[in-house]
């Protein structure tokens, strides 16, 4: 299927025009699994939470329950693998969420709150709280890994003209 044809004539991709219903993309389908998995995790504190309590102490609560259920291996300082990107044999570390697996789960809740009647400006998946434990969690996993993230330099103006007026070499 031809999704850049389908767009352009005006039908949606994955529609079914025999039945007239619309197959939502991976992309809103597991928004959507997200959404109801958050919602029930709010659903089995004590006491319950309703959304509209919800707020960043919440959302961080439920990304550390998530850990439990990770698949990378992130080394502890104490380690004698830590800092190693290929260990050569296995340690005792826990599995926790990768840092780009919970970037990406954000990104989808931060969407369906709004979607689901949020306004953008209560919206506890966007507070800088949130933007802070990713940062701490991308850090700290790289360092486990011995993988330094670093800040790529934006380009100025007369990076530029430089880069334009040096010869090939």
């Amino acid at each position: 299927m031809d999704r850049g044809k389908d767009l352009a004539e005006g039908s949606s991709p994955g529609a079914d025009p025999a039945a007239g219903a619309v197959t939502p993309s991976r992309y809103e389908s597991q928004k959507r699994r997200d959404w109801n998995t958050f919602g029930q995790f709010l659903r089995n504190q004590r006491p319950p939470i309703s959304l509209p309590q919800c707020n960043s102490n919440h959302v961080l609560d439920f990304l550390r329950y998530l850990d439990q259920f990770g698949k990378t291996k992130v080394h502890l300082q104490g380690c004698i693998f830590y800092g190693q990107p290929e260990p050569p044999a296995p340690c005792s570390c826990p599995l926790r969420q990768a840092w780009g697996s919970l970037d990406a789960l954000i990104g989808r809740l931060r969407a369906a709150y709004e979607e689901n009647g949020g306004s953008s400006e209560m919206n506890p998946f966007a507070s800088g709280a949130i933007r802070i434990y990713l940062k701490e969690v991308k850090e700290c996993q790289a360092k486990a890994r011995g993988i330094p993230y670093k800040k790529k330099k934006k380009k100025t103006d007369s990076d530029e003209s430089n880069s334009s007026s040096m010869p090939f070499s």
